[in-house]
């Protein structure tokens, strides 16, 4: 199962998002939990700045809300491997 994270203050923008992803995620046939997080500081941990955001393993959108067929591209793809500094 993967955790999918919506990042925002619970407006009908994130709303949306979170329909989106659970939409893809049904299309592509992953089992995902989605988890809104709406504080402040909980969204900061994130570095997001213009919400909502959306984390798939990673941020991997902020300030808009991303279309289903990108979501799914996200649900499909491996997780990134940390690089090294």
């Amino acid at each position: 199962m993967k955790k999918v994270q919506v990042l925002g203050p619970g407006c009908p923008k994130c709303e949306q998002l979170a329909a989106n992803a659970a939409e893809a995620a049904k299309a592509v046939g992953v089992e995902v939990e989605i988890q809104k997080l709406s504080k402040p500081l909980e969204i900061a941990k994130y570095g997001v700045m213009f919400t909502p955001g959306l984390v798939v393993d990673e941020v991997v959108c902020t300030g808009r809300i991303p279309s289903v067929e990108e979501i799914k591209g996200w649900l499909e793809a491996e997780p990134a491997k940390e690089q090294q500094k």
